[in-house]
């Protein structure tokens, strides 16, 4: 069986295991301790760790490696230019398709709040000015050992730049870098061979808590999130790819594993061992750019977060009945955009900086207790959304610098390398 596959086979057997559990013995004390919170909880836990194991460390080696691969400093400016733009595009593209059809779709009237005090508990957002401040830290130390991925790309940029310009002395620090991305590398790809069973556990523990049944009272809302990602999903990063010369079809077939990954983990740091591995070696992209894009959009890079906003927003405002208003529109697409680049590429980040959102066009916040039942199952949607525009700025800013080998691009198998094709021009499939 293909890792795709197999992750596939454990997706379904987790959910079909954990719909039996709440349906079956969900109630049980002794079933809740040992297998739900016990034996679930211990596996995907440990594989959750040895992911964010390697997270802090593979986003700076990789970052280094792709801005030195890079070399000249005006062509880091035009790649980070461009991905960065993309990046942004697509994300307020996200946001405006999804206010679209929250408006057309109205979900949440008639909706019945009940009697009980709706309480929600959660961080306060850090302003907008403060999260820019923050990008750049007074310590790379503590910034590596907190995991503030923002600050960790910062110093990656400086560093890896800072190589570049200092000629033939930072050569031996890019080699020592680049032999260290793949010791790295060689961790990842022990620890995801386990990826099955991690995966496995983490939805079986999920569905046997929340069971099926959670989507049903606030079906308008997770199926209008739903569309919305869908349509990001195969309108606008297909429109974006055809508009390069590139086939969405073939982009999304190749992404199938990156994309199951995402959707089991909910993270889209955890996931990008599985994209880089993925880009390189079945779409075709050089790792001097997917090194560089892939870790940046983890970070910044969130269009399904910014969807889930933008559709949360309003549902609670119909829940409220309260009205929005044009210039409501105008600012939630540009907080949700900005707000997006601060969301952490973790499980569940997205609420956090909702109360942001919420925040800037004064609806109650206490109205994301609403949705706090049925996000995790939208968050493991929408971070496949997120992984898979990763996948696709870097394939266009790959095509757009001439670093994509169109050949792998297009092999109906994904199964060869471009160093393997080169070795074998006529491979027998």
């Amino acid at each position: 069986m293909s890792f795709t596959q197999r992750i596939l086979l454990g997706m379904l057997a987790g959910i079909v295991v954990g719909v039996a559990v709440n349906g079956l013995a969900g109630d049980s004390t002794a079933v809740q301790t040992l297998l739900i919170d016990g034996l679930f909880r211990v596996v995907g836990t440990i594989f959750v760790a040895l992911l964010q194991l390697m997270v802090v460390p593979l986003v700076l080696v990789s970052l280094v490696c792709g801005v030195t691969a890079l070399g000249d400093p005006r062509t880091l400016g035009r790649v980070g230019g461009k991905t960065l733009g993309l990046y942004l595009i697509t994300t307020a593209i996200a946001i405006v398709l999804a206010l679209s059809f929250a408006m057309l779709i109205s979900p949440g009237e008639g909706f019945v709040i009940s009697d009980q005090d709706i309480v929600y508990d959660g961080n306060d957002p850090p302003p907008f000015a403060d999260v820019l401040i923050n990008m750049v830290p007074q310590n790379p130390v503590r910034a590596m050992v907190e995991g503030q991925m923002l600050q960790i790309i910062v110093f990656a940029l400086l560093f890896g730049f800072s190589i570049t310009l200092a000629g033939e002395r930072g050569k031996h620090v890019i080699n020592f870098f680049t032999d260290l991305n793949e010791v790295i590398m060689q961790m990842i790809f022990l620890i995801i061979k386990l990826a099955p069973i991690g995966v496995f556990a983490l939805l079986a523990r999920t569905f046997a808590n929340e069971g099926l049944a959670l989507i049903v009272p606030l079906a308008g809302y997770f199926g209008t999130v739903v569309v919305a990602l869908l349509l990001q999903l195969f309108v606008t990063y297909s429109l974006l790819l055809r508009t390069f010369g590139l086939s969405p079809m073939r982009f999304l077939m190749q992404m199938r594993a990156p994309m199951s990954f995402a959707f089991s983990m909910s993270s889209s740091s955890a996931t990008i061992p599985v994209t880089l591995n993925t880009l390189e070696t079945r779409l075709g992209v050089q790792n001097s750019i997917a090194s560089f894009t892939v870790p940046l959009g983890a970070t910044i890079n969130m269009d399904g977060t910014a969807i889930m906003q933008g559709v949360a927003t309003v549902f609670i405002a119909n829940v409220y009945g309260i009205d929005l208003h044009l210039t409501d529109f105008l600012t939630v697409v540009l907080t949700a955009t900005l707000a997006s680049i601060g969301t952490a590429a973790v499980p569940s980040a997205g609420l956090i900086m909702l109360a942001m959102v919420l925040g800037q066009i004064g609806l109650p916040v206490e109205g994301i207790a609403l949705i706090i039942g049925i996000d995790r199952l939208l968050d493991m949607l929408r971070t496949a959304v997120n992984v898979a525009g990763d996948g696709a700025v870097t394939c266009v800013v790959a095509q757009s610098e001439g670093a994509l080998d169109r050949q792998v691009f297009a092999d109906p198998e994904g199964m060869l390398s471009a160093a393997e094709r080169r070795a074998a021009p006529h491979p027998d499939h």
